[in-house]
């Protein structure tokens, strides 16, 4: 049988199936944070804040756009991470985290100036 995708599958031997799903679960966690991006652009969108509609949804947008980056990064990196282990390959470096931490502090950063003005 078999399995998509044929690029993570096709090398390599079965790793232990622990470790595959540790890597499935760190894949989930990414994607709720996704989920939540995206919930939260919503929510930013749906509040009154009493600041300028345009920055209003300028950060709705950026939370969605990060939220929707931040599935397909999770993804990537759920594939890379398989393929290593199936090859015994150490787990390749993402710089997902830093991305979404990069993503997030300009949102705060935006929400501490409406506070402030």
């Amino acid at each position: 049988m078999s399995r998509w995708p044929s690029w993570v599958y096709d090398s390599g031997e079965e790793p232990d199936y622990r470790f595959s799903l540790a890597n499935e679960r760190t894949l989930l966690a990414w994607v709720r944070t996704a989920l939540a991006l995206m919930a939260g652009g919503v929510a930013v969108r749906a509040v009154d804040l009493s600041v300028a509609d345009g920055l209003q949804t300028a950060m709705s947008i950026w939370l969605v756009v990060l939220g929707m980056v931040l599935a397909v990064a999770s993804w990537l990196r759920w594939a890379r991470a398989e393929r290593a282990m199936r090859r015994h390959e150490p787990l390749p470096a993402t710089p997902v985290g830093a991305v979404v931490a990069a993503g997030v502090l300009v949102v705060g950063v935006l929400f501490l100036l409406t506070l402030v003005t």
